[in-house]
């Protein structure tokens, strides 16, 4: 008769003999004091990482008493990846990787896998469920990458890939994607909600208890969010989202990270040779011109984590063709615009309320920082005056309703970064070496626009003249 679940045994760690009530010595071997309160439970975690009849019974523990851990980390062999993960992938870690078909997930994750095989002792498994061995190995052989210590297994069962993790216990494993493995226990089609949660807490559970490493690409849906459950997010260490803006920039962001910060951001670009990151990002997001600047544009400098780069922020004002003004932008809150062109009708007396706005940032790069609010200012300004900027000024300060600018952090890595892409006329809210200091909105439009507005009298007055 099969023992009901909930049921309490006692085996020895010595030998496995098991019986109903505890004993001092082990009748089988002899060892004393070896028996251990176990548990009937097959839905019951153990050190293997799978559901057994018995599975060792939890006791609660002091926190004082327990061990931290070494916070080892294995290097991917990709800066920018490093960087997103919070200096390399900490063992015993499920990271899940998110973005639209074609992006270059299995790209990136074969170049680090590759790197991983070159630089570590240790087998590196891959497991693809979308692509075959021939097809794999194609790209591997086009992006001319080492693949000898990597192991390739192509299935869709979960059994097939957790008898070869036991089997090989690899240090690195990619699993792609999590939306192709199924198990026979949560039902034969795989994608589905009990499917993924089943699959992902098997293999999660296998990496907890081991010294590897544990990559899974998802699936995202048409409003660009991660496919299936939310349970799926819970259950990692580590989200991460990978994007692509208008000229192929791909952006690699931590939406999620147990181990390190949510803020970096790792910047790649699509090659022959496969995903390459970005030499010089700081200027990444410029418009390099030939011939004089537009009116609507002005630059600022943001931080992603903890690099500085300049980006450059277009606006255009037009009539509006209703009763009602329209704000038109996707990488900045159209909220906060709305807020700033208030702010310039109130205070400058520019008016905007019957204008529509466009806004747009060079490059595609989503804009959130409070540091935006000067530049924004000042681009609608120009595009409303028609009075262009310098090329060669910076803007960054936070504005409040009241018109006034103030202070932002980290203020001396923004000006040496644009001091070092040539910006000379640098206006902020702190007085620092190489600054213009201003703290009202109305002080900020007098010195970035009076050189513009002489400038332009003087066109005007000579092209009267020559009438």
């Amino acid at each position: 008769m099969a023992k009901k679940a909930g049921t309490i045994t006692y085996k020895c760690s010595q030998c496995g003999y098991s019986q109903p009530k505890w004993l001092g010595r082990c009748p089988e071997c002899g060892n004393w004091n070896t028996l251990e309160e176990y548990i009937q439970d097959p839905n019951a975690t153990t050190p293997a990482g799978r559901g057994t009849e018995t599975a060792i019974k939890i006791k609660p523990i002091l926190l004082s008493s327990v061990q931290a851990s070494g916070n080892e980390r294995l290097s991917t062999g990709i800066q920018e990846f490093d960087q997103v993960l919070g200096g390399g992938a900490m063992k015993r870690s499920a990271i899940m990787i998110g973005g639209e078909p074609g992006i270059g997930k299995s790209t990136l994750l074969l170049q680090t896998a590759s790197q991983i095989a070159n630089s570590c002792k240790g087998k590196i498994l891959y497991i693809s469920g979308e692509e075959t061995a021939s097809q794999i190995k194609s790209r591997a052989d086009r992006l001319h990458l080492n693949v000898t210590n990597i192991e390739l297994l192509c299935t869709m069962r979960l059994e097939d890939t957790l008898t070869a993790l036991d089997n090989l216990n690899p240090i690195f494993v990619i699993v792609d994607s999590i939306q192709t493995v199924y198990s026979a226990q949560a039902g034969l089609v795989p994608g589905t909600v009990n499917q993924l949660k089943y699959c992902a807490n098997e293999l999660i559970s296998w990496v907890k208890e081991r010294e590897s490493v544990l990559i899974m690409t998802v699936h995202i849906t048409k409003e660009g969010v991660i496919a299936g459950p939310k349970s799926l997010e819970h259950m990692v260490d580590t989200v991460i989202s990978f994007e692509r803006t208008e000229n192929e920039v791909r952006f690699l962001r931590a939406q999620k990270n147990r181990f390190g910060s949510v803020d970096e951001l790792g910047i790649f670009a699509m090659e022959d040779k496969g995903l390459v990151p970005v030499p010089d990002p700081g200027s990444l997001f410029l418009t390099h011109r030939q011939t004089t600047q537009p009116a609507g544009v002005a630059c600022t400098a943001v931080f992603e984590g903890t690099r500085a780069f300049l980006v450059e922020i277009q606006a255009l004002t037009v009539p509006a063709k209703a009763s009602l003004s329209r704000v038109y932008s996707d990488k900045i809150d159209s909220g906060r615009i709305s807020r700033i062109a208030a702010i310039l009708e109130k205070r400058i007396g520019l008016r905007f309320s019957d204008q529509d706005i466009y806004i747009n940032v060079a490059g595609g790069v989503r804009l959130s920082e409070s540091s935006i609010d000067t530049a924004v200012a000042a681009a609608l300004y120009s595009a409303r005056t028609d009075l262009p900027l310098s090329p060669k000024c910076m803007l960054t300060g936070e504005l409040s309703l009241a018109g006034e600018i103030r202070p932002v952090p980290r203020l001396k890595q923004r000006i040496k970064t644009a001091q070092n892409l040539g910006f000379t006329t640098i206006i902020a809210p702190q007085k620092e070496t190489g600054t213009t200091a201003v703290s009202t909105i109305k002080d900020m439009i007098k010195i970035v626009f009076s050189a513009s507005a002489t400038k332009t009298s003087t066109k005007k007055m000579d092209m009267s003249s020559d009438k």
